[in-house]
């Protein structure tokens, strides 16, 4: 793979403009991570929580054309009528959508036409901006167009880390193991093998009123990391760092997994009905040797690299075997905010090196915490169907923090709020740790 989130972006005098080329680059990216594919895996769904590739990319395609191409174009054309229900991925506003589970089965359109379709879109939202550009609408839509364009760009950033963490399952499926890329990515931020990381050290944060969610309106947040409110949290300790595949296995060797003391009930339960399953996703056993599925094939398990790939029942269980809890998600911003407020260039998708390199609680992979995933004080939802996005599942989730190897690094932030369900583990999902202080 080429290099494909390196460099900055020239800067633009015109808002509209500003947005193109971030759209540009955004819509590049997406082809370029299919660069490796064969036609072959363009349809692969593994399980009714992953989408072929093929999906992924007219999705995107369809948010653009749906709540932008459709709203500022008169008698805009479709590429084609079905399509929106084809590629509606939830959008119950929006109208009917095509049964989830099956998405594999759609062989047509083809890949070609899912690029034509793309192409399409493309060439409309640059003869849209054009004509916003030269002043041809008013300032207020001018501004929402902007606002939605760059909403358009994150979620498609979003679908960027669920490609790659849908394919990675897939393939997984495959004895063969398949490799997305042959070799590790030359990094020289990279651990050699085995270097296991200092013991575990933790960072007070005192007791007292602090302030979470995003407050600027100069760069771009989802709805759902809104309004900025004041919360109140008890003294605590932050874990300095992620936790280990060789911690993880000590953990597993002292009988985690057998103990429902170190259980949540809802944890325990889900562990019964998986069975054998009693280790992370993508780990797996030969001749009494540990291995883990990356997406350069399958490795000898890295005992120095974060453990990744766990649920949230993994993760509070270990926490227990270990005398912490998970952080909420609100210590977890309040320790990046105040006390590591710079966020450090690796480990995210720019880097090309799609596996953790190293402990570090940002860019390596997404940490569970004990938050549900709930709406802020005074939080609303946009209007109309985009309010869609977010609001809609604040029910029976948990918030990750943190972004992962998969994660565009232009597309985070330390109030972003990711959320899957407990028992969830296909994403770049690892542990962090708290302690109360007594």
């Amino acid at each position: 793979m080429r290099d494909i989130h390196g460099g900055t972006e020239r800067k633009l005098t015109h808002t509209s403009e500003v947005g193109l080329s971030r759209f540009n680059h955004v819509r590049y990216v997406s082809e370029l991570l299919c660069q490796p594919l064969m036609v072959e895996d363009y349809c692969l769904q593994a399980m009714a929580d992953t989408s072929p590739i093929k999906w992924h990319l007219a999705h995107t395609s369809w948010f653009f054309e749906t709540f932008i191409l459709k709203v500022f174009v008169k008698q805009y054309q479709s590429f084609h009528p079905q399509f929106e229900v084809l590629f509606n991925s939830y959008y119950n506003a929006v109208g009917q959508q095509f049964n989830r589970e099956k998405r594999h089965i759609l062989s047509r359109p083809s890949v070609d036409q899912v690029y034509e379709y793309r192409a399409y879109v493309n060439d409309h939202i640059q003869q849209l901006a054009s004509v916003i550009a030269n002043a041809h609408y008013s300032d207020a839509q001018q501004l929402e167009f902007s606002q939605l364009l760059a909403l358009g760009c994150h979620h498609e950033q979003q679908h960027q880390e669920l490609m790659l963490t849908d394919l990675k399952y897939c393939w997984f499926q495959n004895p063969l193991y398949p490799a997305y890329q042959d070799n590790l990515s030359p990094l020289s931020s990279a651990p050699a093998a085995h270097v296991l990381p200092k013991k575990i050290t933790f960072k007070s944060i005192d007791a007292g009123l602090y302030s979470i969610g995003h407050s600027s309106h100069e760069s771009f947040c989802f709805d759902n990391e809104t309004p900025q409110h004041q919360v109140y949290i008890e003294g605590v300790n932050i874990a300095e760092r992620l936790i280990t595949n060789e911690e993880y296995l000590a953990f597993i060797d002292d009988g985690g997994y057998e103990n429902p003391l170190l259980w949540l009930s809802q944890g325990w339960s889900h562990l019964q009905q998986v069975g054998a399953v009693k280790h992370p996703l993508y780990w797996v056993q030969q001749d009494e040797q540990w291995f883990e599925y990356h997406l350069y094939g399958l490795k000898p398990l890295d005992l120095s690299q974060p453990v990744i790939h766990v649920n949230a029942y993994e993760a509070d269980a270990f926490s227990r075997w270990l005398g912490c809890r998970l952080p909420t998600e609100f210590e977890w911003e309040i320790h990046q905010t105040k006390i590591n407020a710079q966020i450090p260039e690796h480990n995210f998708l720019n880097t090309q090196y799609l596996q953790p390199t190293n402990t570090q609680l940002v860019g390596n992979a997404w940490q569970w915490t004990r938050s549900a995933y709930s709406a802020y004080p005074k939080y609303k939802a946009a209007e109309g169907a985009i309010g869609e996005y977010n609001g809609k599942f604040m029910v029976d989730q948990l918030v990750l923090r943190g972004g992962s190897c998969a994660t565009a690094a232009s597309h985070y932030r330390h109030s972003y709020r990711n959320f899957f369900y407990a028992k969830d583990k296909w994403q770049f999902s690892g542990i962090s740790l708290a302690q109360d202080i007594n």
